[in-house]
């Protein structure tokens, strides 16, 4: 499942997509757009912020904007930085599957399926993309 982090860091980052050629956006405004805490926004635009997926300005006039276009940011990308791991089973999250009974599970088929299906899904959508695909949304920029 993926948490309220990770579901407002994309909301986050397509709300800059959206609004950040305009310039920077402050959080404040960003907040307010999307009925969220900015004490909680202020958290993960500083991971964001981080991992350089943002860039930001202090004073008059300063705020965030995306360091890339938005089509440089995947729903993947954006959802691993938040969240760790997409590995719908706790074996999968590393790269060598250490449970002991790996070799005998039944199951881990399924799950591998499943992991491979989230990836292609999250890895294949860009902001622009839900951008694009949602453009009669009534969320505008002020």
């Amino acid at each position: 499942m993926i948490s309220t982090k990770g579901r407002y860091a994309l909301r986050l980052m397509l709300d800059l997509a959206m609004c950040g050629e305009e310039g920077f956006v402050p959080l404040k405004d960003i907040a307010e757009r999307q009925e969220i805490s900015i004490k909680y926004l202020e958290q993960i635009v500083s991971v964001l912020s981080r991992a350089g997926f943002v860039r930001s300005v202090r004073g008059t006039g300063g705020g965030y904007m995306l360091a890339k276009k938005p089509e440089d940011y995947t729903v993947g990308m954006i959802l691993r930085l938040t969240e760790g791991s997409l590995a719908p089973v706790s074996c999968l999250e590393t790269e060598e599957n250490t449970c002991p009974r790996a070799n005998d599970c039944m199951t881990l088929g399924v799950w591998e399926k499943l992991y491979t299906a989230i990836n292609s899904v999250v890895d294949n959508i860009t902001l622009a993309d839900i951008i694009e695909e949602n453009k009669s949304s009534d969320m505008y920029c002020i």
